[in-house]
């Protein structure tokens, strides 16, 4: 696989403990512009944010297949997945 068709599905935790899902191609690009505040509105209130999980995928749909399927789960559910 390529670093050109890799793609990430991550979740942050904000610093007020909560959960944040996202995806990207460029996992520490777009970490740093999280705590730029320019990754997204419900991050931007909550600095800084720490990367606890993330899962490689080789193309784009499927981290954003994957990352809907994790906002779906139940935050007990996300701190499970994270911890394994």
């Amino acid at each position: 696989m390529s670093e050109a068709e890799k793609a990430y599905t991550y979740i942050l935790e904000c610093c007020d403990g909560s959960l944040y899902t996202g995806y990207t191609v460029d996992l520490s690009h777009r970490l740093k512009m999280h705590n730029a505040g320019r990754g997204s509105k419900y991050t931007r209130s909550r600095l800084p944010v720490r990367l606890v999980y993330c899962e490689e995928f080789p193309l784009k749909a499927e981290a954003m297949r994957r990352e809907c399927e994790i906002k779906k789960l139940t935050r007990s559910q996300k701190l499970e997945l994270i911890a394994e």
